[in-house]
C-alpha cells in the first residue's frame, strides 16, 4: 500500500494539505474572489461598470478557481484537475454561496480518489474523472453544510470575543494571524473560511501588516529596496527560513502585531472584510478591505495609513535595532540571499 500510494504521490500528512493544498487554494482564491472583489471595489469607486461586472464574474467563479487550485497543490493530473473545478463549484455552494471551506474539503477528497484511479484503467477517460466528481461531490453534499456551520462558529465566536474585549482579543487576534500569515499556513484562507469580518477582521489584518511591514523595514539593511518591496507587498513568509535559523527574528513584527492591533479594534475600532482580512499589506488587499468595510473619510486613510504602515514600521524598526545592538539579531539573520 505505502508503494502504491507513493507511486500516486499521495502523502497523508499535516503538510501535504495544511500547507501545500491550502497554500494553493489562496492563490485560487486570490485569482478570482479577492481580485474580484478588488475589481469591483474600483469600478465601484470609478463609476465604470464594466469593472464591476468582470468582478462579480471573477467572484462568482471562486469555486471553480478553489478546485483547480487544490489539485494542483496535490499535484493531480489533468483529468483529475479538470474534474476537481466542478468539484469545487458544488463545494462552495453546499450550504451557501461561496463555502470556500465546503470547496476545499469537497476538492480535496475528490482529487486524492481521482489520483488513485489515474491511470489504472483503460478507459482512464470515463474512470478518473468520474470518480473525482462522485467521490468528492458526494463529500460536498454530505459534510458540506456542517463544514460551514463550524466555520461560521468559529468565526462568529472570534467576532464576538473581539467585540467584548477589543485590546485585548484585538492583540490576539492580530498576533495569530500575523504569524499564520508568515507561516506556509494560510492566514488568508483561514479568515475567508471562518468569515472574519467587522472589527475583529481589521485587528486581522493590522496584524498581518505588521509582519509583512515589520520584516520589510526591520531586514532592510540586509536586503534594501528589493526587499522592502518583496516583503512590504509581497508576503512576510520569505522570512520562513531565516526565522527557522534564529526564531528571535520574529520577536519585533509579533510585537508590532500585538500593538497595532490592540490599537486598530480598541482605539480607532477598524473593520475589514473576510476577502480582505488575512492580506496585510499583500498587493494592499488588505487596504482595499478597509475602505470597502469603512469608506474613503480622510479618517480611514489616515488610520490605515498609521496602523498598516507607520506604526508597525517605526515599532519593528525600534526593536530590531535594540535586538542588534545587544546581538540578539545579527547582520545577515534576515538576509533574502540573491
Amino acid at each position: 500500500m505505502k508503494t502504491f500510494l507513493s507511486r500516486k504521490d499521495i502523502s497523508i500528512s499535516f503538510k501535504r494539505y495544511a500547507v501545500d493544498a491550502m497554500g494553493a487554494m489562496t492563490l485560487g482564491l486570490f485569482a478570482s474572489l479577492i481580485m474580484g472583489l478588488i475589481l469591483l471595489e474600483i469600478g465601484r469607486l470609478t463609476g465604470i461598470d464594466l469593472l464591476m461586472t468582470m468582478g462579480s464574474w471573477a467572484s462568482g467563479a471562486t469555486g471553480f478557481a478553489v478546485g483547480v487550485a487544490v489539485a494542483y497543490g496535490l499535484k493531480a493530473p489533468p483529468l483529475v484537475m479538470f474534474a476537481a473545478a466542478a468539484v469545487g463549484f458544488a463545494g462552495a455552494y453546499v450550504g451557501g454561496p461561496n463555502n470556500v471551506a465546503g470547496a476545499f474539503v469537497a476538492a480535496l477528497i475528490g482529487t486524492e480518489f481521482g489520483k488513485l484511479v489515474s491511470k489504472e484503467t483503460k478507459i482512464d477517460i470515463i474512470v478518473t474523472p468520474a470518480t473525482t466528481l462522485i467521490t468528492g461531490m458526494a463529500t460536498a453534499m454530505l459534510i458540506g453544510d456542517p463544514i460551514r456551520q463550524v466555520m461560521v462558529g468559529i468565526g462568529s465566536f472570534v467576532m464576538w470575543a473581539t467585540d467584548l474585549m477589543p485590546a485585548v482579543m484585538g492583540a490576539v487576534v492580530a498576533v495569530v494571524m500575523g504569524m499564520a500569515l508568515t507561516s506556509p499556513i494560510s492566514s488568508a484562507a483561514i479568515a475567508i473560511m471562518i468569515g472574519l469580518e467587522g472589527i475583529a477582521a481589521g485587528a486581522a489584518v493590522a496584524g498581518t501588516a505588521a509582519n509583512m511591514v515589520g520584516f520589510a523595514v526591520s531586514s532592510y539593511r540586509e536586503n534594501k529596496m528589493n526587499g522592502l518591496l518583496s516583503q512590504g507587498l509581497g508576503t512576510s513568509m520569505l522570512q520562513l527560513p531565516n526565522i527557522m535559523k534564529n526564531p528571535r527574528i520574529w520577536i519585533p513584527p509579533i510585537i508590532a502585531s500585538a500593538i497595532t492591533g490592540a490599537i486598530s479594534a480598541g482605539v480607532f475600532r477598524m473593520e475589514n472584510i473576510p476577502t480582505g482580512a488575512g492580506m496585510g499589506t499583500s498587493g494592499l488587499v488588505g487596504q482595499f478591505g478597509a475602505i470597502t468595510a469603512m469608506g474613503t473619510s480622510p479618517t480611514v486613510f489616515f488610520q490605515i495609513g498609521l496602523v498598516h504602515f507607520m506604526l508597525p514600521a517605526i515599532i519593528s524598526f525600534v526593536i530590531s535595532e535594540y535586538m542588534r545592538k545587544k546581538e540578539w539579531i545579527k547582520f545577515g539573520d534576515m538576509s533574502l540571499g540573491a
